[in-house]
């Protein structure tokens, strides 16, 4: 029997108010790294370039925290008995 997947690796579809919201914090990411960028230039391409990498790392479990909210899903249909 196939092992049943946990939770924290389930694919979750979004409903249209879950791609709603996943927009909004994809926006607010999206305003920050811009005033970030405006404020800091080009001067430590480095550090800007870090700044860049973890805020998509922050977006990604910021919509990922969203995601697993039930309120934000397509109900999933039951999975069919494995057959034997």
């Amino acid at each position: 029997m196939a092992n049943p997947i946990r939770s924290e690796f389930d694919v979750h579809m979004l409903n249209p108010g879950g791609i709603e919201k996943a927009r909004e914090i994809a926006r607010g990411f999206t305003t920050l790294l811009n005033d970030l960028e405006e404020h800091c230039g080009n001067r430590s391409p480095r550090e800007m370039a870090l700044v860049r990498t973890h805020l998509q790392e922050a977006a990604f479990f910021a919509k990922r925290a969203m995601a697993m909210d039930p309120e934000n899903q397509i109900p999933s249909e039951p999975t069919p008995p494995a057959a034997t």
